[in-house]
């Protein structure tokens, strides 16, 4: 029973961040062909990552309160509710409001899922067998690595309309992971229900929270040097967010085609594994702020190489950067905020870094349309190098002098 509820919890996170490479990665070149433009991109872009914000501490509230339905539950109902509406992208073929609404609709719902996938791991735990969060992480990058290596491709030879096609695979993939998980954690936890009837019953303790509650003006007030550390956290991800979000329009520009946008993002997806897989014994040799500057010189150099491309062949060679940018940056912050923290507050800290990157692929998203549409893809790198590169002084200078509590 261990091993099935890894794998399917495994197959969880492979299908939810394939479905991502279709409806995000892939969002400029469906939309494109559809007629909309750049700076419409944006729009559609930006709000959705705003309606997954409203969305997800409502969704959190009723995933938390519901007695009817369990978390898994709600997953599988999302699920279908994306399958539906996963059909109007085939149902609507020009540019239409309501083609906008669905594409916002998809992408806000899938961002939903995102937290709750995560909270399933705990969940599961429930059922008294150990979930590797690490293990099925990996293989969603894995696995997004695979579909959009094929997934240009396909569009090359057959048209955007294969995109809605392998979609509705993968959301199927999803749907009958999500079923075959439910009936095995439910399978479990009588099992061990059953063990526990047999024992003496044992006394829980909850661990106390060694920090006071404050709220977030107060945490701010009182990690100031942290805050602005999070500043520069929105120029390192604004062109993160550009090369996810605009990626075919760099490409273009440089004369790739969809196919070779394909390549790119699943080598960038590919290359974020050995760093994830072997963090533990980088941070074994290197100090949290360290690797914090590391990314965010690897960061600008990473945009600064795109701006400077003349061919495909140097677009995918600054994707190696991804070893030492993303790759590094994100779990050092995450490990980073638990260092200098107290308990109590290194809550609020994780919070408010997920709060500044969905701020920046807001900002980005309608920042980058309409520089594309005034300026091209060549003045979309310059900016994006500009701004990641102040970002990255901000954050190298900010973590020196950063207290550790």
């Amino acid at each position: 029973m261990k091993k099935l509820l890894n794998i399917e919890y495994a197959s969880i996170h492979a299908s939810y961040w394939m479905f991502y490479g279709i409806i995000s990665s892939f969002a400029s070149v469906f939309l494109l062909a559809r007629g909309y433009s750049n700076w419409e991109i944006g729009v559609i872009l930006a709000v959705a990552n705003v309606l997954a914000v409203a969305l997800q501490p409502l969704t959190a509230d009723f995933a938390d309160r519901s007695k009817r339905l369990s978390l898994i539950g709600i997953t599988q109902l999302l699920t279908i509710f994306m399958m539906i509406l996963t059909v109007g992208l085939f149902a609507l073929q020009g540019k239409t409001l309501a083609l906008a609404l669905i594409f916002m609709l998809l992408i806000a719902w899938h961002t939903v899922l995102h937290p709750l996938f995560n909270s399933l791991n705990f969940k599961l735990q429930e059922s008294g067998i150990h979930i590797n969060f690490g293990v099925a992480r990996s293989m969603g990058s894995l696995a997004y690595a695979a579909l959009v290596a094929v997934l240009g491709t396909l569009v090359e030879l057959h048209g955007v309309s294969i995109l809605p096609l392998c979609g509705e695979v993968i959301l199927l993939m999803l749907l009958f992971s999500l079923v075959l998980t439910k009936r095995h954690f439910q399978q479990a936890s009588q099992s061990r229900m059953l063990e526990a009837s047999k024992k003496a019953p044992e006394k829980e303790q909850r661990l106390s929270d060694d920090g006071q509650e404050i709220n977030l003006i107060q945490f701010i007030q009182r990690n100031k040097v942290f805050f602005i550390i999070n500043i520069g956290v929105i120029g390192l991800y604004f062109s993160n967010s550009i090369l996810n979000n605009y990626m075919m329009q760099i490409v273009d520009y440089v004369g790739g085609t969809s196919e070779d946008m394909g390549r790119i993002l699943s080598l960038m997806a590919a290359l974020e594994i050995p760093t994830l897989v072997f963090f533990n014994r980088i941070r074994q040799k290197l100090s949290y702020p360290l690797m914090l500057k590391i990314a965010s010189i690897g960061y600008t150099v990473k945009i600064a190489m795109c701006f400077l491309a003349k061919s495909v062949t140097m677009i995918f060679a600054a994707q190696f950067l991804q070893l030492v940018s993303f790759a590094l940056f994100l779990p050092a912050m995450i490990h980073y905020i638990n260092e200098i923290m107290s308990r109590g507050e290194a809550i609020k800290g994780q919070a408010l870094f997920t709060t500044m990157v969905t701020i920046t692929t807001v900002f980005s998203s309608l920042a980058g349309g309409w520089i594309l549409d005034m300026g091209g893809a060549k003045t979309l790198t310059l900016v994006s190098t500009l701004i990641t590169a102040a970002g990255a002084a901000v954050v190298i200078i900010a973590v020196e002098r950063m207290p550790k509590k």
